[in-house]
Formats: structure tokens, C-alpha cells, sequence
């Protein structure tokens, strides 16, 4: 046993598997690189960089296969094999300081790029100037909702997340009142009236806004100023039996109403959403250019941030490279609509957005620390 548990760490100690580590992400590297003409920044980090596998498919078929490490797999490795390296190979010497303190930093590079691909969480918030919100929205996740909306006070949501509708199941939840039995998913579609698409197929829908409206299926797209837009046809099952099948898709604004036991229900799909425990109000949006020109000069948002606590209620300036942090939520100036009335929040969680920078610190005082005993070393030399 005792020869097998050496091999095992001899394994991950060595510095072969370092350069193997290191040509394999060279390689994934390189072919994210050129697949991100088709995929996008975004698609390229789901199938190269956060991935255990590059996933591709059998010819002919749809079935996925593992065809080359993703940069989970790659990144864990390194991870390892730098961890062990310093356990069982590194000695704590003062002359190598330098290069301990940048392995160090490296590993905490490591690490907060895995703590980023796992936990961040990006969405937008859209106001309007005079507006106020609660929540900010995913662009590309979306979710089923539906509304309680009885009680004139307040909305009861019950959100089911895209990724269950695809699985084509039965749906129970305990704060509803039936069952949702998905009878067909498409991941990105368009609608269009049935009146003005010929040939269209029969409408699955019977009830709600589907009678009219065709639904015709489009492939997935993974470009940055795309986004993809699901549809669904939902069966809504009773006890005393079916309440009707609903088309719901991220297209359609009109809500859809049910009322089922003296309650009124909305059902929609539409983008994820993140609710806050404060309200940002937009009092003013700028967009600024350069005299003469359409270059973009300056966007800014001045906002008013209030938290439902009451403790915190002040007015900020947010605008490009100067950020408002709060409640571990970055806002970035990102974009804006309908003739600088509307401003557009990019909202990110990262809990390990400090990482990188101490890793960067790290690794550059190990190099500066190690280039210094040497250079000390040196000099001694020459003088004796």
C-alpha cells in the first residue's frame, strides 16, 4: 500500500505533469480562440473554461462525448500539483522566499478563478429616468413565473428556473394550486401571428394568446449582441382535470391571466430575476460625445440609492471605470435606449473579485524578493 500512496503523490509532485498541464491549456487556449468567431466570449467560457470536458457529439447523433480536458480539469490539476509541490518539494529556505511567495500567489490566482467561474453571477438592472427598481434581470437566463397577483398589496411569484422546463416533466409545486405538465420546449424561438406565417402548424395552445401566435423554432445563438429567446407550451392540470395548455415565451409582454378558486393568476416566461434589499432610482442618465463627432465622450447615471432599512439613502454618480459597490454588488455604466432616457446597469456578485489583485501583488513581490537575494548574493561576490 505504502508503494502505491508514493506513486499516487510522486504523480501529482511532478514537474512533467506541470508542462503537460501547461501545453494542454496552451491548446485550449488556442482552440477557444478561434471557436469564439461562432460562440462568443460567452459560450466559449460554458464549453472550453468552465467545463470539466470540451464536450462534442458522434457523427450523426446528438450525444455528447468528452473529446478534451476543459479548464476545470486543467486548472484543478494545477492547483494540486502546485499545492503538493510545496508540500513534499519545497523547503521553507530564506535564498527562496521570493519563489514560494509567487507560487503562493499563483495558487490564490487559482483559486479565485475558480471562486469566480462557481459563484459569480451577472445581470442588468433597466431604468428609466424617473424610475425606480428593486431587482436586476439575467440576459440570458430565464425562468417560469407565475403571479399570484389576488391580493392588491402584494404579488405572490412562484419562479421555476428554464433548465426544468427542458427536462419536459410534471411540475408540482406547494404553493400551487395545479400541476404544470410541459408538453414542448424550445430553447430559443420566435413568435409571429398565425395570420401572417403560411403553412404554419397546427397550434398546441388552447387557450390564452397561443391560439394565434405560430411558434417556429430557431437554432441557438452564442453571439454577444444576441440573445436567445425560449418558448414553451404549458399545461396547467387540475385535480377536476386540464385548465388548458398556455404558450408562454420571453417575446410575449402581453401577461396572460388565469383565474382558477376565486384567485387571479398571471403566467409568463421571462429573464431570471435578482431582487435586492434596496431600490436604486434613476434621476438622470448622460451621454456625452466629442464635439463634431458620435464618440462617445462620457455615459454616466445619477442615481439615488435607498435600502429598505432605511439606513443607507444617498445619491451616486456612476460612470464608466468608476463603479457604485454596494451590499457585495458591483453597478457598471453599461448601455442605454430610447434617446438617453433609459439607462442600462451591469450588476455583478463575485465574491472573489479581490483575489486577482492579491495574487498579482504576491506574485510580484516574490519576483522582486527573489531578483533582490540574488542581485545581494551577487554583489557580495564581486566584493569579496
Amino acid at each position: 500500500m505504502i508503494p502505491l500512496v508514493r506513486q499516487f503523490r510522486d504523480f501529482f509532485v511532478s514537474l512533467k505533469l506541470t508542462v503537460v498541464l501547461l501545453a494542454l491549456s496552451i491548446i485550449l487556449i488556442f482552440w477557444a480562440t478561434l471557436s469564439q468567431v461562432q460562440l462568443g466570449i460567452w459560450g466559449v467560457q460554458q464549453k472550453f473554461f468552465h467545463a470539466f470536458f470540451v464536450l462534442g457529439t458522434i457523427p450523426g447523433t446528438s450525444i455528447p462525448v468528452p473529446v478534451f480536458p476543459g479548464g476545470y480539469f486543467i486548472g484543478g490539476l494545477l492547483l494540486i500539483n502546485l499545492v503538493a509541490a510545496h508540500v513534499y518539494r519545497f523547503k521553507l529556505e530564506w535564498r527562496k522566499a521570493g519563489i514560494q511567495l509567487t507560487h503562493t500567489g499563483l495558487i490564490v490566482l487559482l483559486l479565485g478563478e475558480l471562486i469566480s467561474g462557481l459563484l459569480q453571477v451577472e445581470s442588468q438592472m433597466r431604468l428609466e429616468e424617473g424610475g425606480t427598481s428593486h431587482y436586476s434581470e439575467s440576459y440570458r437566463l430565464n425562468e417560469l413565473v407565475l403571479i399570484d397577483t389576488t391580493d392588491p398589496k402584494f404579488d405572490e411569484v412562484v419562479a421555476i428556473p428554464e433548465a426544468v422546463l427542458g427536462d419536459r416533466g410534471v411540475i408540482q409545486h406547494p404553493k400551487l394550486p395545479f400541476q404544470l405538465k410541459i408538453r414542448d420546449y424550445y430553447p430559443n424561438a420566435a413568435v409571429q401571428m398565425r395570420d401572417q406565417v403560411p403553412n404554419a402548424a397546427p397550434a398546441l395552445a388552447t387557450t390564452g394568446l397561443g391560439p394565434r401566435v405560430a411558434v417556429i423554432p430557431l437554432p441557438l445563438t452564442y453571439r454577444e449582441d444576441e440573445r436567445n429567446s425560449p418558448a414553451a407550451h404549458i399545461e396547467l392540470v387540475a385535480p377536476e382535470g386540464s385548465l388548458g395548455i398556455w404558450l408562454v415565451s420571453s417575446l410575449v409582454g402581453m401577461p396572460q391571466k388565469i383565474d382558477y378558486q376565486g384567485r387571479s393568476w398571471v403566467i409568463a416566461l421571462r429573464g431570471k430575476r435578482y431582487y435586492h434589499p434596496f431600490a436604486i432610482t434613476l434621476h438622470d442618465f448622460s451621454h456625452d460625445v466629442y464635439p463634431g463627432t458620435e464618440i462617445p465622450k462620457n455615459f454616466s447615471s445619477r442615481i439615488q440609492l435607498k435600502t429598505d432599512d432605511g439606513h443607507d439613502d444617498r445619491e451616486v454618480l456612476i460612470y464608466m471605470n468608476n463603479p457604485l459597490r454596494h451590499a457585495g454588488l458591483t453597478f457598471y455604466q453599461a448601455s442605454f435606449e430610447r434617446g438617453d432616457k433609459v439607462s442600462i446597469l451591469q450588476v455583478v456578485r463575485n465574491p472573489g473579485w479581490l483575489l486577482p489583485y492579491f495574487a498579482c501583488v504576491m506574485m510580484g513581490l516574490g519576483l522582486v524578493i527573489q531578483f533582490g537575494i540574488h542581485l545581494v548574493g551577487f554583489v557580495r561576490k564581486r566584493t569579496a
